[in-house]
C-alpha cells in the first residue's frame, strides 16, 4: 500500500465489508479516513481538520481542510482559521468554510499511515458491530472458553467476540485453566477511548440469579419471586424469595426434590460456597430473623434502618458467623444496620430464686 492506489482501494470496499461483516457504508468511511490522514500527513498538521471523499466507481479522491473565518488583521492558526479577506466571497465571520484539494499521490510515510489508520478503524468498527450484536444478551450467562488469564482479569473468547472478566467480578478462590469451557454472566459494555469491550462476571449476585431462573421454571411464570439476593462470592450467598400463590413452599421450589435444584446451582459456582435460601416477608422483624438463619433469635428491635438482634450466648457465634459473614449478608440483604446483642440469662435466675424459695420452705417444714 505504499503507491496507495486508490482505484484498488476502491476496488476493495464491497469485499472487506463482506468479509468484516461491516456495512459498506462503514469499510467507505474508513478508507475515507486514511485518505484525509495521510493528506494531512503530506500536506498539512494533526491540527488541521480534514475529511476526505472517495468516489468509488472513477478512484478519485479529494480533501477538504475546514477553517473558521476571523476578523481581518488578527493573529491567527493558519490549520484552523482565516482571516475573512482571505475567505471566499459571502463569508462571515464565524463561519466555517472549506476548501477542497485533488488527491494525487503520497509519499511513503503518508501512505504508512494510511495503511495504519485502515487496520486500526476496520478492528474498531468491526469490534464495535459484535459488540451491538451482544447488547441484547446483556442481563444473560453464556458460555465461552478461556483464551488467557492475567494477573487482574481472565480473557474469555465467545465465538465471534471476546470479553474480560475482572478480578472483582471473579469467583474467589477459583481456578480458571486456558482452554477451558466456562459459564459466564454478559454484565456490560463498557466504552471508553480505546473502543468497547465486554464486562463479564461469576462473582456477582446477578450471576446466582441466572443459574436459579434455569433451574427454577416457575420463576418464569411468576409463581415465584427472588426478593433479594446477597453475595460473597466463593464463601457465600443469602437469597430471599416468594410465593405469589398461596399453599406454594418457595424455599422447597428452589431447593427443588432432593436439593437437585439448588444442587445444580453450587455445582457451578463451587461447593465451598454455601447457598442459604430464606422466606422474604414485608414484616422487617420476622425478615431480619430469616435472613440470620441458622442462627435462632430471641428478639429484634427496630430503631429506623437500625436492628438490634437480641440471642443467646449459645447462638451468638452462628448469629454473627465466620469473620462477621453471616451478620453481614443479613445487613446487605434486609438493607437494616444489624446489631448482634447478647440476652442476659435475667429468666433462669427467675427461676432458680423459685426454686430455692420452695427448698427453703420444705426444708422449715421438715424441722417442724
Amino acid at each position: 500500500m505504499e503507491n496507495l492506489d486508490l482505484k484498488q482501494m476502491s476496488a476493495m470496499v464491497d469485499i472487506i465489508a463482506e468479509e468484516k461483516g461491516l456495512p459498506k457504508e462503514t469499510v467507505l468511511n474508513v478508507i475515507e479516513q486514511a485518505i484525509a490522514a495521510a493528506w494531512r500527513k503530506d500536506n498539512g498538521d494533526r491540527d488541521m481538520n480534514v475529511r476526505a471523499v472517495l468516489n468509488t466507481k472513477t478512484g478519485a479522491a479529494d480533501v477538504f481542510v475546514a477553517r473558521e473565518v476571523i476578523e481581518d488583521g488578527l493573529a491567527y492558526n493558519p490549520s484552523t482559521e482565516i482571516p475573512l479577506a482571505e475567505a471566499k466571497k459571502g463569508s462571515k465571520i464565524g463561519d466555517v468554510v472549506e476548501e477542497k484539494y485533488k488527491v494525487t499521490s503520497f509519499g511513503r510515510v503518508a501512505a504508512g499511515t494510511a495503511k495504519q489508520v485502515v487496520i486500526q478503524r476496520l478492528r474498531e468498527a468491526e469490534n464495535d458491530a459484535v459488540l451491538i450484536a451482544f447488547e441484547d444478551k446483556i442481563g444473560t450467562i453464556v458460555t465461552g472458553t478461556i483464551s488467557r488469564v492475567e494477573p487482574k482479569l481472565v480473557r474469555v473468547d465467545l465465538g465471534r467476540a471476546s470479553g474480560i472478566m475482572p478480578r472483582s467480578e471473579q469467583i474467589d478462590g477459583e481456578y480458571y485453566n486456558v482452554g477451558s469451557r466456562i459459564k459466564v454472566y454478559i454484565k456490560n459494555i463498557e466504552r471508553n477511548d480505546r473502543g468497547a469491550q465486554l464486562i463479564l462476571s461469576r462473582g456477582s449476585a446477578e450471576f446466582i440469579e441466572c443459574l436459579f431462573r434455569q433451574e427454577v421454571p416457575e420463576l418464569e411464570n411468576n409463581t415465584v419471586e427472588i426478593k433479594g439476593i446477597a453475595r460473597e462470592a466463593g464463601r457465600r450467598t443469602k437469597i430471599a424469595v416468594f410465593a405469589t400463590v398461596p399453599g406454594i413452599d418457595p424455599v422447597g421450589t428452589f431447593v427443588g426434590g432432593r436439593g437437585v435444584r439448588v444442587g445444580a446451582v453450587m455445582n457451578e459456582v463451587g461447593e465451598k460456597e454455601k447457598i442459604d435460601i430464606i422466606t422474604w416477608s414485608d414484616n422487617a422483624s420476622e425478615y431480619i430473623r430469616e435472613a440470620l438463619s441458622p442462627a435462632e433469635i430471641m428478639k429484634v428491635e427496630i430503631d429506623g434502618k437500625k436492628a438490634k438482634v437480641y440471642v443467646s450466648e449459645d447462638q451468638q457465634s452462628i448469629a454473627i458467623g465466620k469473620q462477621g459473614q453471616n451478620v453481614r449478608l443479613a445487613s446487605k440483604l434486609t438493607g437494616y444496620d444489624i446489631d448482634i446483642v447478647l440476652q442476659a440469662a435475667t429468666k433462669k435466675k427467675k427461676k432458680q430464686n423459685v426454686e430455692d424459695s420452695l427448698l427453703s420452705a420444705l426444708e422449715e417444714t421438715s424441722e417442724e
